[in-house]
């Protein structure tokens, strides 16, 4: 069996699962999913990124992202959308967590735990933090000992 961490921002689409879940053909896949709220401490990067790529409505809007408790609580509803949506779809296993702080701080201690044959971060484009590569896929080819791969999340 195949195991994928599974790094996302935001509850995963179809198209999202259907990506993940098909990317190594018939092998049955575990996923464990890592979920960080978005939260104010990004809002101005992720504002600079909708300008970016176009998405003015989205940017105009990022100040209205529920923060504190109201994220958590959000996180956890869109983290266990995920994981039915990734069941549905015929994942051998799917589990996953919130997290109230960098996903990365305890990425090589899960891949390890979990003995992840692979870590997706699957979240939107972030033009800035990727410029200067801290993004969460430039960041964790540092810190794991497996291969990761960024695919980027479908807009809504």
């Amino acid at each position: 069996m195949f195991t994928t961490v599974l790094l996302i921002e935001k509850a995963l689409s179809d198209a999202d699962v259907e990506l993940v879940t098909t990317l190594h053909g018939d092998e049955q896949i575990r996923f464990h999913v890592v979920m960080q709220p978005r939260g104010k401490q990004d809002e101005l990067l992720r504002a600079i990124d909708d300008v970016a790529f176009g998405y003015l409505d989205q940017a105009a809007k990022e100040h209205e992202e529920p923060h504190g408790q109201d994220a958590l609580t959000a996180a956890d509803q869109a983290l266990q959308h995920t994981l039915r949506a990734l069941r549905h779809a015929g994942a051998a296993e799917a589990e996953g967590a919130v997290v109230d702080h960098n996903p990365l701080d305890g990425l090589k201690d899960l891949v390890q735990e979990v003995e992840a044959d692979e870590v997706i971060v699957l979240a939107a484009p972030h033009w800035v933090e990727g410029l200067f590569h801290r993004d969460w896929a430039s960041q964790a080819r540092h810190r794991v000992g497996v291969p990761v791969l960024q695919l980027f999340a479908q807009q809504d």
